[in-house]
This record gives structure tokens, sequence and C-alpha cells, in this order.
């Protein structure tokens, strides 16, 4: 498809510079034409040219013989009309403009589907030998993984997930170099407690017991020095309760067993050792990564930190996360066969747009090593759902992250280089930019490098624009003003018509988000207006441009209004072409001000553009007239920015689309057409960005009025198309992100017992509660607190909600002390005593608005056993509440003493809501739940994350006394 795309390319090339012209001209002095009829009309120009450049030099003789009426006068009036004859339109063939659009349009899909599309071919155990990588042996083992089911943390299958592969590293011990040493460590970390300055869980206390992991390290036998400098490769075992997690991360652990087996027989040649970490606890708050960190005697030695992880299924793994040292994605892009990575996916991550976490986090800020986290990305919307299934991930997406791990691995285990020091110090100007282009080079260069590049653009930029209004006066900087303005009003435009549509689509929907399982309708419902808007904006920008002054007639030539309105066009298609050097202009100045690893796009998109015009469009005297814009300038121009930027943009949009699954954190707490707006607004700057060099095109179409015909019918069918329901909104492939939960509130003075049904998908359940028939209201009014998080609506059914659960699982909050400080410390000081009911995952809410500090430790009394949480500086989210979230195995303890002291003089308001709420969970389906999920339609699914209850759940909260 590529290469089909790069053929239409050159053909489109060739033709636009040697083919005919498929536009009239208005009259050039500067054309040089061939034919007796055009030599004529050539002739008649260069008089008036002529005559106009008298007037300059001899004003007097030209106005005393221009007084006179004479045949000469005459026959000026006569050019005219020939003139306005000859050139009566200036407006550009439709079909030229419609082939150059389904061009990108082509070439963009051909980009974005070599780029994150094209896969190696999977290799069996023979064709990749002992030391390759064979993606059909990795699969065994994510075949053998998913058998499990569900496994997460404290679940009987995560114990056998844990068996199967010491099982499998064990054999790789067995099978290794004799000049390799293996060491297997079944590693049973302690109780500890992790605390992350940001990201998602800032502001909480990820405390964790009774956790296991395997930790196999591979390195030579004879080189003294290698076990003291590793390099850490890591992903996890454990899932979340809703999915058997082949993608995430079944696929990643079976790719960690088929690296440790193919560098067991390579390692002969290693200067550092590699270790492979299968942690447990990720899915619960990065705990395995922290335990190891903290607690494993191996931890000292590792130098870079590789981690592996999913957002989906299959597809590409590429690097979202690099650094802060360069080294290591400067050494993968050297060795990588199939380098992928955006820093636009860095950006993003960072700045908490995606709200998600990796180890990564813990490995860069806890141990303070720099690395490379990578991600599989395709299948967005499946994610931690039932339809994380094998059958999703394509094939040769593990042979594409096993062979570029595996190259990146030989070259870094080999490389004398490799940092000792564990804390890499790096500054934001020794940062690395890097992106892939087609899935087979990855550029990358140093933030010092980008700034200069970026700095010596933006001057020579400012010195054209400034030269530019010096030599044009006062007509060309209306004309930059005009420009600025066309950009601006195409944005607003284009982001007006698309969120109009975002806000239409919860009325004429049973789904807010009805393109959910069909992707493409969006081209439609947001693409189209997006385009449109932009139209609308450029064409109320191109009626000014072509009103104002022109500095093109200022040696005062004799022109007929016909012809004048035909220069004022072509010099108003300039223009407009030129706004996009402004805009993207702006967006380099920005990103480079603030060091955004992106900033290179605003590059790309503005130095071709303007190479290319400057080349094939430019003209450094004023006095010459306007041509209309070559088809070639425009080719040219999108050549290099699709080919570097159009693959992550589509992947963008489609992630972006997949994570309206899970966009409403708290069910029921954000509008129901919110994730429309924002899908809208993002879609509707990339077409307001992109298209406005190809938009500049259009004013001077004669298809210009069947274009913004195509895009209304186009959007309005769409429209119809969702208000149909013909095509619905979620699928049993694509599904609505459901919980279902037993729930006992012992919060209240009596206990009350029902099953919650919510949803993360925007949208009421009403549809839903209908089809399962279990006595469900739902609205508003039935909110309810999970600590974590709330459920601002809601269906509860109180039906048989009785049963299913045993008093003995009722968690208790008592006080067994309450006194006031000694000495000059006379605050309040409380211990309370938490017993969980035999659960080992809980989490814990402290109004830190009435609370200054605590501590917890494991026992019943106070001076009991282990202290987990000292006291010290705790921090709380917004609504001012301090979690505790809780996660541990079989062995973990379940009762706990809490120790609280009071702030001094609390106002009485803050003392209305509970000083301590707690939730605690159980992996075990009632009765109740086990009806419901039954009648569940099969297009929901359960949803889990390290936040969400599990499937019986129990509430209880500690009011505050005086």
């Amino acid at each position: 498809m590529f290469i089909h795309a790069i053929y239409i390319f050159f053909v489109v090339v060739v033709v636009a510079v040697f083919g005919k012209k498929s536009h009239r001209l208005v009259l050039l002095p500067s054309l040089i034409p061939s034919g007796k009829e055009d030599n004529k009309t050539q002739q008649l120009a260069r008089n008036q040219l002529t005559q106009s450049t008298m007037r300059k030099r001899h004003p007097k003789a030209v106005s005393d013989s221009a007084s006179e009426p004479s045949s000469s006068s005459q026959q000026t009036d006569n050019n005219n009309d020939v003139l306005d004859k000859k050139v009566v339109d200036v407006r550009r063939s439709g079909k030229t403009w419609f082939s150059v659009l389904i061009l990108i349009i082509y070439s963009s899909w051909a980009v974005y589907n070599h780029q994150h599309g094209n896969l190696p071919r999977p290799l069996t155990a023979k064709q990749a030998g002992k030391r390759g990588f064979s993606e059909i042996q990795a699969m065994k083992h994510v075949t053998a993984l998913t058998q499990f089911g569900p496994h997460p943390v404290s679940s009987d299958a995560l114990l056998h997930a844990l068996e199967y592969v010491l099982a499998e590293v064990e054999q790789v011990k067995e099978t290794a170099h004799f000049d390799v040493d293996v060491n297997v460590d079944f590693f049973e970390s302690k109780s500890g407690v992790n605390r992350l300055v940001g990201g998602l869980f800032k502001g909480k206390s990820l405390v964790y017991s009774d956790i296991s992991h395997i930790v196999v390290r591979i390195m030579p036998k004879y080189e003294s020095e290698a076990g003291e400098n590793a390099i850490l490769v890591s992903s996890h075992i454990d899932t979340v309760f809703s999915t058997g997690g082949a993608g995430d991360c079944s696929s990643c652990v079976a790719v960690m067993l088929e690296l440790a087996r193919s560098v067991s027989q390579s390692a002969h040649g290693f200067k550092n050792s590699v270790i492979f970490l299968f942690n447990t606890g990720e899915e619960e708050g990065l705990n395995g990564a922290h335990s190891f960190i903290t607690q494993h005697p191996w931890s000292s030695t590792v130098r870079l930190a590789v981690d592996l992880e999913a957002m989906g299924a299959g597809g590409k793994s590429a690097i979202f996360q690099a650094g802060p040292s360069p080294w290591a994605i400067e050494n993968f892009a050297m060795a990588a066969k199939y380098p992928s990575g955006q820093i636009m996916g860095q950006d993003l991550f960072t700045s908490g747009v995606i709200k998600s976490a990796t180890d990564f986090q813990v490995y860069k800020e806890v141990a303070g090593l720099s690395g490379l986290d990578f991600a599989f990305a395709d299948n967005t919307a499946v994610y931690h759902t039932k339809n994380d299934k094998i059958e999703l991930i394509k094939p040769g997406s593990l042979q594409h992250l096993g062979e570029n791990m595996l190259a990146f691995l030989l070259r870094v285990g080999s490389s004398s280089d490799l940092p000792k020091d564990k804390t890499l110090e790096t500054s934001s100007s020794d940062a690395a930019i890097y992106f892939d282009i087609l899935g087979k080079y990855m550029v990358v260069y140093r933030q010092n490098f980008a700034t200069m590049m970026y700095v010596s653009v933006i001057m020579q930029s400012m010195l054209i624009w400034v030269m530019s209004c010096l030599m044009g006066g006062y007509p060309a900087l209306v004309s930059v003003i005009l420009s600025c303005l066309s950009f601006i009003l195409a944005w607003i435009f284009s982001v007006a018509f698309s969120v109009a549509v975002a806000f239409i689509l919860p009325w004429i929907s049973s789904s807010p988000v009805p393109y959910a399982s069909y992707p493409l309708m969006t081209i439609g419902l947001f693409v189209s207006p997006a385009v449109l808007g932009s139209i609308s904006g450029q064409h109320l920008a191109f009626s000014f441009l072509r009103k104002k002054p022109s500095n093109r007639n200022s040696n005062n030539m004799e022109l007929s209004p016909t012809l004048r309105d035909n220069l004022a066009k072509l010099e108003a298609e300039r223009w407009l072409f030129k706004a996009g050097f402004i805009q993207w202009f702006v967006l380099l100045v920005f990103g480079t001000y603030y060091k955004l690893g992106s900033t290179y796009l605003a590059l790309v998109w503005l130095v071709p553009p303007a190479f290319a015009y400057g080349l094939l469009e430019a003209t450094l005297t004023p006095i010459r007239f306007p041509k209309p814009l070559k088809l070639a300038t425009l080719v040219i121009s999108l050549a290099v920015p699709l080919l570097v930027s159009a693959g992550g943009f589509i992947r963008l949009a489609g992630t972006l689309i997949g994570m309206l699954i899970r966009f409403d954190r708290n069910p029921g707490g954000t509008p129901e057409w919110l994730g429309n707006v924002v899908v809208a607004v993002v879609i509707a700057t990339f077409v307001s960005l992109t298209m406005v060099y190809l938009l500049a095109y259009i004013h001077l179409s004669g298809s210009k009025r069947s274009i913004v015909t195509a895009l209304c019918i186009i959007t309005a069918l769409s429209l119809a198309l969702v208000a149909s329901g013909f095509l619905p909104a979620f699928t049993e492939d694509t599904v609505r992100a459901v919980n279902v939960v037993h729930v006992v509130d012992a919060s209240g003075e009596e206990q009350a017992s029902f099953i919650s049904l919510s949803s993360n998908t925007p949208g009421n359940l009403n549809v839903e509660a209908e089809q399962i028939k279990e006595g469900f209201s739902c609205g508003r009014e039935n909110k309810v607190d999970f600590v974590s998080f709330e459920a601002k609506y809601s269906c509860v059914s109180k039906k048989d909600a009785e049963v299913g659960w045993d008093k003995s699982d009722v968690p208790v909050l008592r006080v067994v002390n309450d006194e006031k400080g000694r000495g000059d410390d006379e605050r309040r000081i409380m211990a309370v005593s938490m017993e969980t009911g035999g659960s080992s995952r809980w989490i814990l809410g402290i109004d830190m608005e009435v609370v200054e500090d605590f501590t917890l430790q494991v026992g019943e009394e106070e001076e009991d056993e282990e202290l987990m949480i000292g006291r010290g500086e705790k921090s709380s989210g917004e609504d001012g509440w301090h979690q505790i979230q809780f996660s541990g195995g079989k062995k973990a303890p379940t009762k706990f003493v809490l120790k609280l002291y009071q702030k001094k003089g609390v106002e009485k308001k803050k003392m209305q809501r509970p000083v301590l709420k707690l939730r605690t969970d159980f992996d075990r389906i009632t009765p109740q739940v086990q009806r419901v999920l039954e009648r569940l339609p099969t297009y929901c699914s359960q949803f889990g994350k390290s936040t969400s209850p599990f499937t019986l759940a129990f509430l209880a909260s500690l009011p505050y006394t005086k």
C-alpha cells in the first residue's frame, strides 16, 4: 500500500509540474505564453506595465499626454476589454482538488498502516534458532497464562500463573549456555508503602504485604563486574479481576520468557547482567516494582530499567516514555530492527491527559533510574475487559517487540558504556527527542540541539516576516493580520461545528458515544463538520482579504474591475496559504519556550511548506502580478509532514476514541456530552492545523459549493444513521464497561445491602436494567460512595441482597483510645482499631481537613506489631481525603491500628462528615450477582482497575465525635 502511495505521489508531482494547467489564469506579465493570440495579450500587458513605469519616472509628461484625448487612451480601454474577455474566471478545476484530496487521504492512511500495522512474520523455534526470538513459542506462554482466567493478587489463579512462570525459567536455567550463569529467585516481599509524588496515585499511600515475584538474573560466568551492573526488564503477571489479560500483560510476560531463553544462549559475551522481573501487584498500585526496588538485594545493581506494558491487545509495542537520560533511547534507535516510538505519547502521558500509570514511574521516581517504557496500544477499547483475548493479538505483534528487545539487550549487555551510577541526573537540555518514520527509522536528538534548531528557524522566520512587512508597507501588514485572523476563525468555526454535533449526539442516540464500536463514523460526525467549519472560517477571511488595499497596484496601473477582482482573489489565496506558516510558527515558539518534546511537529509542518512556497511561488517584487498557487507547491509542502505525523495523529485519535469506554472515572460524575466534546475538539484541532494549506486551494475551486454540499450531506447522513440505531454503539467485540457489585453498607446505624450497577462508559443504564429484570431502579438519587470514587449515577436492586454474605465479613472501625497529647502538644490523639473481616484488599479514606497526621501499624493493640506507615507529611486529594490503598496475598494481615492526630482549632462544619471511611473487597460472586451477570447484555463487561471494587464490597465509616 505504501508503494502505491509513493507511486501516486510521484505521478501527481509529474502531472503538476509538467502537465497542462487545469485552471484559467489572469494576465501575468511575467508569464510568457505561446501562440499569436497570447503574444498579443502579452504585448498589451507589457504596454500597461511600461506606461505605469513611465508614470513613476515622468509623472508630468505622462499626465500631460493622458490629459489629451487620443487614440492611445482608447486603445488602452480596448486592451482592457480584450483582457476582460480573455480572463473571466480564475477558478481551479474541481476534479483536480478532489484528486489531491483523495491522494492526501490515501497517503495518510498508507503511512498509518505501514507505521503501525506492518508487522514482521512470526518465526517458529526452528527458524529463530537458539539465539533468536520465536513468536510461536511466546504465544504458547500466552495461551497457558490466559487459561488460568483472571488472576488478581491473592487469587488461587495467580499462584498457578506464578508456578507456570517459575517452571519455565527453571527450564531456561537448565538449557542455558555453559558459560552463562542463570540465577532464579522466588521473591516474597515484606510489607511496604509506596508514595508517589505525581501521576495517577498522587496523594495516596499504596500499602502492600505478602506479594510474590520471580526474579531471574542472567550473566556471563567469567566477567567479574557483570553482576554489579544490570539491565532490568520488567512486567507483571497479575491481572485485574475482570479479564484473563492476554494483552495486559500475559503477552509481555511471554515475550520476557522467550527473551530470557534467547539471552541465556548469548550472555557469555556480555559485560553486564540482565535481570528479568516477573512481578505481581502492578494492577493494585505498582506494588511489585516498588517492593523489588526497595527490598530485593539485586536492585542495587540495576543501572537501566525497561518496562513492558499494554493498554490494549497486540499491534506494535512502541516506546511512549524514555529517559531521563537519553542513553537508552539512543542505543535502542541504533539497535532495533523495527523501531517504534513517539515522544508525543510521552508528552500526553506525563501531562496527565492519559490517566494511567506503569511500573516505569516507580523505577524513575523511586529508584532514580533511566530507561524505556513500551506498550501495546492496538484495540484500546478492550483494556481491562473480558475482550482482552488472545484472538486479538495480531500475528507478528510479539515478534516485533521480541526482535527489538533482543537486539537492544544484545547491544547494551555487551556495552562498556552502560552508566554505572544508579541515579542519572540529567538536565532538561540533555533530554532526548525521538520519533520513528514508518516504523523503519528512528530519529533521536537532544533537547539542546532541538532548541538551537528551533530558535534558528524562529529567528529566520521573524526576519522574513519583518522584511516582508517593511517592503510591502501597510497593505502587507494588513494582510498578515488578516492571515492570522483566517486560521483563528478556521479553528473557532471548526471546533464550533464539531462541538455542536457532540452536543446533539446524546439527544438523538441511546448512547452518548454511538461510534464506540464503529470509530470510522467519526469521519462523518466530527471530521466533516470540522472541515466545513475550517472552510467557513477561511471563506470569511478570504472575503476580507479580497477587499483589503493591495500593494500590487502601487504602480497605478489602470486595470478593469474584473481584472482587479481576479488579482485580489489570487493574492488572497496566497495569504491563506501563508496563514499556515503563521500558525505553525506560533506553535513552534510556544513549544520551544516550554521545551515540549512534540515541538518537532511544528517544525516539520512549517519548514517544508515554506521551502516549497519559496521555491515555486515567492517573488521579490511587488509589481509582479500574483499567480494561482501551483499544485506542485501543495504536494511538496505536505509530503514530509504527512510522512512524519499522519500515522501518529491517526493513532492518537483512535486511542482517544477507545478510551471513551472508560472515560467516566466517577460514574455519572461527568456530563454525557463531555467525552464527545473532547473527541470533537481534538479532531477539529487536527483538521484546522493540518488542512490549512489544502483548504487555501479550495476558494478558487469551481467545486467549493459542491464540497460544502457534500460535507453537509455526509454529516446529515451520519446523524441520521446514529438516530436510526442501525449501527449499535456497543457490540460483543467493543463492550460497555460496567461494574456489578454486591454492596453491604455498614456505615449507618443499620446495615443495608443491595446490588449496584454502574458504568465507566458515559450514558444511562435504563436499557441494561430493563434487560436484566432484577428490580433495578436507576437514577442520580442512588449515589454510592466507594471511597476511591463515587458512583453519582447507578442502578440499585435490593432483591435477595440480604443473603450471599456473612456477618463475619463486615469490617469494624472502633475507637480504642482517645486522649489529648502530652506536653506542649495538646492535640487530640485517637487510636482506632480496624478489622477488615478477612479482606486483603481495602481502601481507607482519612479526612485530612480534621486530621493533621496519622500512623498505621499491624495488630490489634497500639504497641503491637510492625509499623507500616509512620508519622510524616501526608498529602491529600482535592476533596481533602487521603487514601490508603492496601492489597496483599493470602498471608496478608487483616487487623490494624490507626492512630490519628487531630488538627488544632477544627471548625464545626468540618466535623460533619466522617473522619474515616472504609471499603473492603472480596473476589467472590454471590448468587444475586451471578444472576445479574448471566442476564447482563453481551455488549457489557465487568471493568477492573486498581480503585474499582470486586464483586462483593463492604462499606464502613467512623463519625467524628467530640
